[in-house]
């Protein structure tokens, strides 16, 4: 019985040192909003949590669709000849006080530290990008071109769109948010 009892001591401290040094390993990630996911193409992705950081337009147009990940953050400029779009909806892990989980999905065209101060600034280029996805946000970077926003309660956190934001419904108009950092060089308008 005695032997058991080491035994199975011995297996759980084991099973508890692999757990940690895992986690220890995922913190050194640099990645926006704690995310620990790197997708380096479309083909070859290493899932840690539920975020996807890329380097490459496949994987990013990728991880926008309803298949893809409620946080996209680049870690390079990024540049399309076509209309890209954003799809889905997602929970980002969290929950709000009422114990429901939370709705999000982000683009985060920046790299930040250990210490979530931004580090680097991105680019995302293309003629027109749709925003189909709720709670959504373009972060701390600048995207060039037409910005579409069909769905609720869209934010830009510190972010440029060079170009022209066009809302498809009144819903989303009414509801868009930009901070003081934010700034929008095209108009803003309800374009059904």
């Amino acid at each position: 019985m005695k032997i058991k009892s080491i035994i199975l001591s011995l297996a759980v401290g084991a099973t508890l040192l692999v757990g940690c040094g895992a986690k220890e390993e995922a913190k050194t990630t640099t990645a926006p909003a704690k995310t620990e996911v790197v997708a380096t193409d479309a083909a070859k992705t290493d899932v840690v949590t539920t975020a996807s950081l890329v380097n490459t337009e496949a994987a990013f147009e990728s991880a926008l669709s309803s298949k893809g990940t409620w946080i996209i953050a680049t870690i390079k400029d990024l540049t399309f000849d076509k209309e890209i779009i954003v799809e889905g909806e997602f929970k980002n892990g969290k929950k709000d006080d009422a114990g429901k989980e939370v709705i999000q999905r982000k683009i985060a065209l920046y790299t930040q530290d250990a210490d979530r101060n931004v580090t680097a600034r991105f680019t995302l280029t293309a003629p027109k990008l749709t925003f189909n996805s709720p709670m959504g946000s373009i972060e701390h970077g600048t995207f060039k071109g037409d910005l579409y926003v069909s769905a609720s309660n869209f934010q830009l956190k510190d972010a440029t769109v060079e170009g022209n934001v066009y809302f498809t419904t009144d819903e989303a108009k009414s509801t868009f948010k930009m901070d003081a950092k934010s700034k929008i060089t095209g108009v803003q308008e309800l374009k059904k």
